[in-house]
């Protein structure tokens, strides 16, 4: 109770606007601690407020400082920001290697309504961790309106993103092969508006006739076709051009009520993702405490039984330590 009482805590000085209690709350629902059921609990009636804005891209095409950017021009306009930056994994402890986040942090500097913190990717190909989506409910909950989630960047792996966010934003630049990758129906379906960063540079021309011709053929009947903003985020040009067209994107997904419908599919993944977190835990202490499937590992390895057959005995032994698991509670 001691310890369900000061998440309590943390939650009420969350909801009061404490910096403090919302990165100690992150830090335990990334660590997917045993608290995190209690944590969503108590925040999840505070939520669904904040627009979700995903950034995804190839390495280099310039996202973070984009976001960072973007960041600074809504802060300017007294909008309260967060920013996720999934970045990689440190091989060795699992923790985010905080790149983007030291970027992110010289692009917007010391703001009050800006939030930044890094995620690792945690070996995820689809560019999100799953506390990604928990961690968005703790900065929405926070009362930020506009959360930013930066994807680690590994090109058209990138889809995860779209379960997530509102609005999708692909960023690309000259130079980088990024012709080819726009003309590929997964990079050209995931995005909702697309940014060509680094305009100033040699080729520019070029990838942007190649990504309007993409979007025309790309486009769907009845849809609003995705747009194309130009940008050299680095000297802040064309960031308000982009700010305008998130707004018009925002308002076509709410009049034509698009963004109930993406927002009833982002609440049945949750659901998914924590009925699948809860089996997982239950399972991992099936394998690692049930003498069952001790034995039922040793006999495949000294006795030859074949494992397919000994795999659907053992799924019926979890399915009565399942049960033998409510009864008790």
């Amino acid at each position: 109770m001691k310890a369900k009482q000061s998440i309590e805590d943390l939650v009420k000085e969350l909801l009061g606007g404490s910096v403090r209690a919302a990165g100690r709350l992150i830090t335990l629902v990334e660590a997917n601690d045993s608290l995190v059921p209690d944590i969503m609990k108590l925040i999840y009636p505070h939520s669904g407020n904040a627009y979700v804005i995903g950034f995804t891209g190839a390495p280099g095409a310039g996202k973070s400082t984009l976001v960072g950017k973007l960041a600074k021009l809504l802060d300017s306009k007294g909008k309260k920001v967060a920013i996720i930056a999934i970045d990689p994994s440190s091989p060795f402890t699992g923790g985010a290697l905080l790149g983007d986040r030291i970027r992110m942090m010289e692009d917007v500097g010391i703001k009050q309504n800006v939030f930044i913190r890094s995620l690792g990717s945690r070996g995820e190909m689809g560019g999100l961790s799953e506390a990604t989506y928990r961690v968005a409910n703790v900065l929405d909950a926070f009362g930020k309106e506009f959360i930013f989630v930066e994807t680690v960047g590994t090109g058209q792996a990138e889809i995860e993103v779209t379960k997530l966010a509102d609005s999708v934003i692909v960023v690309l630049s000259p130079g980088m092969g990024d012709e080819i990758q726009t003309l590929k129906a997964g990079t050209m379906e995931i995005g909702d508006i697309f940014v060509l960063n680094k305009a100033d540079q040699a080729g520019a021309e070029s990838i942007s006739a190649s990504i309007q011709t993409a979007l025309h053929w790309a486009a769907k009947h009845g849809e609003r076709m995705p747009t194309l903003v130009k940008t050299v985020a680095i000297k802040e040009q064309g960031i308000e051009d982009l700010w305008k067209e998130l707004e018009l994107h925002r308002a076509y997904l709410i009049e034509s009520g698009q963004l109930k419908i993406r927002r009833e599919k982002r609440i049945r993944m949750e659901v998914c993702k924590l009925m699948e977190d809860k089996l997982a835990r239950h399972f991992n202490k099936f394998t690692c405490e049930s003498p069952d499937f001790e034995q039922g590992i040793k006999e495949v390895s000294t006795d030859n039984k074949n494992p397919c057959q000994q795999a659907e005995i053992l799924l019926e032994t979890f399915m009565s330590f399942l049960k033998q698991g409510d009864s008790e509670k």
